[in-house]
């Protein structure tokens, strides 16, 4: 249990920020394929105790996300990728309240 939550309170949270991932951020385009929605799991960790244990702001998220993108999975820079990982960010932001109620 971490900060009062219990595991599947966490596990479901997580599963909440896996879908935001692949809907709203999915940075190659892949997520549409049924076979291939596990691509960005590796990042709903990490995002997730960001979001919980760190209380990470909506920039410092922002910023994650586009770092992620353009350094690990090895994009380009572009205003599109940017806006992305902003409106993801936001999406992600506006859980945190549901979350602490679980």
């Amino acid at each position: 249990m971490s900060n009062g939550r219990n595991k599947y309170q966490s596990r479901e949270s997580r599963r909440r920020v896996r879908y935001v991932l692949n809907k709203h951020w999915d940075p190659i385009g892949v997520v549409s394929d049924p076979d291939i929605d596990d691509e960005y799991d590796n990042y709903v960790g990490t995002v997730y105790v960001m979001l919980m244990d760190h209380r990470s702001s909506e920039d410092v998220i922002r910023d994650y996300l586009y770092q992620t993108a353009t350094g690990h999975i090895g994009l380009s820079p572009s205003e599109f990728l940017a806006d992305r990982c902003a409106e993801t960010a936001a999406v992600l932001i506006a859980l945190r309240p549901e979350f602490e109620t679980h």
